[in-house]
């Protein structure tokens, strides 16, 4: 039986939320991830925040992609922003990962979307082979800046 990439609902929360956990641990940042069931579900279904594919085989889920949009200025149109792309380590090397990037790329075609961007762990050397033999380039002039909530606070 062959994978098969569909989009999530609202019933997918705990595969997702296993995902999340998945991939912060391949990441060794477990100890980052504050999600939970409600609030996943309130930000990607209530609020539709992010949207999750899902790949799957015989209902099994064996890797997901979590993005939502973002704006360019200079583009003048949205683009979609990959946050992350997972399959699980006993699934790894059989065409997934591929197979879901290449869904968001369609996705970003269907939704006119000026670019596609997503950030990549700089040890991270199979995602990094991955996503440079799809023809991405990485933008080494950029600093990622980030304020956590409680920086927000003290600001």
């Amino acid at each position: 039986m062959a994978a098969t990439i569909r989009k999530a609902v609202r019933a997918d929360v705990p595969q997702i939320l296993s995902c999340i956990r998945g991939i912060a641990e391949y990441e060794k940042l477990s100890h980052q991830v504050e999600a939970d069931e409600a609030t996943l579900e309130a930000s990607l279904f209530d609020r539709q925040e992010a949207h999750v594919l899902l790949c799957e085989e015989a209902k099994k889920v064996l890797g997901f992609a979590l993005y939502f949009y973002n704006f360019s200025t200079f583009k003048g149109r949205k683009g979609l922003y990959l946050e992350d792309l997972f399959v699980f380590p006993n699934h790894r090397g059989k065409g997934y990962g591929r197979k879901l990037f290449l869904s968001l790329v369609q996705i970003a075609k269907e939704e006119h979307c000026g670019r596609m961007e997503w950030v990549c762990l700089d040890w991270n050397a199979s995602a990094i082979d991955f996503y440079t033999s799809l023809g991405a380039k990485p933008m080494s002039d950029w600093t990622i800046y980030r304020l956590d909530e409680i920086d927000l606070e003290h600001l």
